[in-house]
């Protein structure tokens, strides 16, 4: 049925749960697993308060710094793949827009299938804290599974 899965993930216990289930998904059919985190770059205030602070290259620093956390991100995702049985290929994009980056990506890979996890909020509180699975899910022609 599928069998190339994006697995979107930011790193937090949420996006756990739909790493761990889009894993088990792609065993059960035999699928690939792609699993791509999205960073934002270096903001222009975030910037210039770093360079206020002292700190030599903000930008050399942030970067460094995501970096270093893709790598451990992306050493658990590769060991817990294998245990698993399942492919993996890992992808990073910086993008100030992450929804459109995870789109923008699961189609240029030939995605047939995109896991993500979501509180589920709705209303206001979906309107103020604001949700990339939501903007994929609207944007996107792409199956979507939600994990909650």
């Amino acid at each position: 049925m599928y069998q190339n899965i994006l697995i979107a993930t930011d790193g937090s216990e949420l996006a756990d749960r739909g790493l761990e289930h889009g894993m088990k998904l792609a065993h059960a059919l035999g699928a690939k697993v792609t699993v791509l985190s999205v960073t934002e770059p270096l903001d222009d205030r975030a910037r210039h308060a770093a360079s206020l602070a002292g700190v030599e290259d903000p930008t050399a620093s942030y970067d460094a710094s995501v970096d270093e956390m893709m790598k451990e991100r992306f050493a658990d995702i590769q060991r817990r793949a294998t245990e698993k049985k399942v492919p993996v290929e890992l992808a990073h994009e910086i993008d100030r827009h992450p929804a459109e980056a995870i789109v923008r990506f699961a189609e240029e890979a030939k995605c047939d299938l995109i896991v993500m996890s979501s509180h589920g909020r709705r209303g206001i509180r979906r309107f103020v804290i604001g949700s990339q699975t939501a903007e994929v899910v609207t944007t996107t022609t792409i199956p979507v599974l939600v994990v909650r």
